[in-house]
């Protein structure tokens, strides 16, 4: 017979409170969990995986994508499960190209072109977003931080941006994904004023390793979500 836990014991074991078992328990997160003819609740071997698969995921994904996936798995959607984490998957590896082209970008001395479209010095904040890859009210947020500059349209009084802070909005939304506080974010930008490469390239790997930390976490959290999949096949 398998061996069973008592709350305390399975809590014990995960270096958790028997709370936090609760919480995920009400949560859906986990298999059921039966009791004794003397109405205690206990643990299982499958709920020992369960509950370590997601704690492991929880560390490399979002805790909403975590939940979603442990609650399809306790569904049986497993295909719909796999899929969400593979979009996770395909989210982390589109972020390291981005950071690794905005770097190559950051060392082109023409600046004419982005992504065949056209750069000018006087751009409109919805062709900057556009540009960029961003929303407009992310350029909004960054400029009130005092992390980018515009200057009003005599005319009509719209932001207008030049390339140099298009540069600056393509660097930020590169790194928005990462640890980045703003007076780093600051320092940072002050090092792409004076082209202070050596600065900005030691941002950029700071970054790229921060992906490939949660990389291999994610990695982690996906061997043992296998393992607890792998209880219902047996």
């Amino acid at each position: 017979m398998d061996k069973t836990f008592t709350p305390k014991q399975m809590a014990k074991r995960l270096h958790v409170s028997t709370t936090t078992l609760r919480r995920y328990e009400d949560l859906d997160l986990v298999p059921d969990v039966p009791r004794t003819a003397s109405n205690r609740r206990y643990y299982t071997p499958v709920h020992v995986q369960a509950f370590i698969a997601l704690r492991a995921l929880r560390k490399g994904f979002d805790i909403p994508v975590s939940y979603d996936v442990m609650s399809l798995l306790k569904k049986g959607c497993l295909e719909q499960a796999l899929w969400k984490i593979n979009l996770q998957q395909y989210n982390i590896q589109a972020e390291k190209q981005r950071v690794e082209e905005v770097m190559s970008l950051i060392q082109q001395t023409d600046f004419s072109k982005y992504r065949n479209m056209q750069v000018t010095e006087e751009m409109k904040i919805g062709e900057v977003a556009a540009i960029a890859g961003v929303n407009p009210s992310a350029i909004r947020h960054w400029e009130k931080e005092g992390l980018i500059r515009s200057k009003r349209n005599p005319e009509n009084g719209y932001r207008a941006f030049t390339s140099r802070e298009l540069k600056k909005i393509i660097v930020l939304s590169s790194l928005r994904k990462t640890v980045f506080f703003i007076e780093s974010m600051k320092q940072l930008l002050e090092a792409l004023e004076t082209h202070d490469l050596t600065a900005i390239e030691r941002s950029f790997k700071v970054a790229l390793q921060q992906l490939n930390e949660q990389l291999e976490k994610q990695m982690n959290g996906i061997s043992e979500m296998m393992r607890y999949i792998n209880y219902f096949a047996k």
